[in-house]
């Protein structure tokens, strides 16, 4: 499971780096992630790495690196 949370962690870092800041339904696409699982331990792994500026705006997550 750790190896899973990791590759998507660099999937979502790499999707960011390459492309600035996007929303959760974007990023998902954009780093190839399949579930929303996925997408969201990746983003905890992030964030608790203090790598991941999490926005809220309305209903969408607005995600970014730091």
């Amino acid at each position: 499971m750790n190896a899973m949370i990791g590759n998507a962690a660099g999937a979502v870092w790499n999707a960011l780096s390459e492309n600035g800041a996007m929303n959760a339904k974007d990023l998902k696409k954009v780093a190839k992630i399949k579930t929303d699982k996925e997408l969201y331990l990746a983003m905890g792994w992030l964030s608790r790495e203090d790598k991941l500026n999490v926005v809220e705006e309305g209903k969408d997550l607005i995600l970014s690196l730091k």
